[in-house]
This record gives C-alpha cells, sequence and structure tokens, in this order.
C-alpha cells in the first residue's frame, strides 16, 4: 500500500503541473473558452485533469483509510458486519472496508 501511496502521489503532482500548464496557456491567449476556437478543447483538457485529479484524491483517501485500519488494528475487519473482508478481496482491493456479501448489498 505505501508503494501505491507514493504511485498516487506522483500522479497527483504530474496532474497539478499539466493543470497549470493548461491554466497558463489559457491565460496567455487573452480569450474565453467560449470564443476561443480552441476553447472545446482546453474545457475538455482541464475536466479531463480535473476529474482524474479527483479519482487520484479519493484513492489517496482510500489508502489512508486502510493504513489507518492497519494501525489500529481493524484491517481486515468489514465495517458493516464485523467480519473477515476475505484476503481474496483484499488481493485485490488492499483498501477495501467490507466485505463482498455487504458491498453487494
Amino acid at each position: 500500500m505505501i508503494a501505491d501511496r507514493v504511485g498516487t502521489l506522483k500522479l497527483m503532482a504530474s496532474l497539478t503541473g499539466d493543470w497549470e500548464g493548461v491554466v497558463e496557456a489559457s491565460a496567455q491567449t487573452g480569450v474565453d473558452d467560449e470564443h476561443d476556437p480552441e476553447g472545446a478543447t482546453i474545457a475538455y483538457e482541464r475536466a479531463r485533469i480535473d476529474a482524474s485529479l479527483s479519482r487520484a484524491r479519493t484513492h489517496l483517501a482510500d489508502i489512508d483509510g486502510a493504513l489507518g485500519r492497519l494501525r489500529d488494528g481493524t484491517y481486515g475487519a468489514c465495517e458493516r458486519c464485523g467480519g473477515p473482508v476475505g484476503a481474496e478481496r483484499l488481493a485485490a482491493r488492499p483498501a477495501a472496508r467490507t466485505c463482498i456479501a455487504c458491498a453487494s448489498t
């Protein structure tokens, strides 16, 4: 999970750089997205980067939550029913908070 956390932080840094590049490029044109022939492309890039950053932030929060559960001894216990999350589920999704049965309902 630590490697996944580091990778996610690197991705977020890269996306932040991409975001700043798009903002800088659009600021240099001095035209708003609506009237710029490239406006749709710029708006799309901003939306794409923003969505990717949002997913990365959520993933980072999930990882941090799992690391917290490891520290307090509750990792691997379903947050809904208290039963085991299951080794296979944790292998596939290390930050899983619920067992498959609870996740399905």
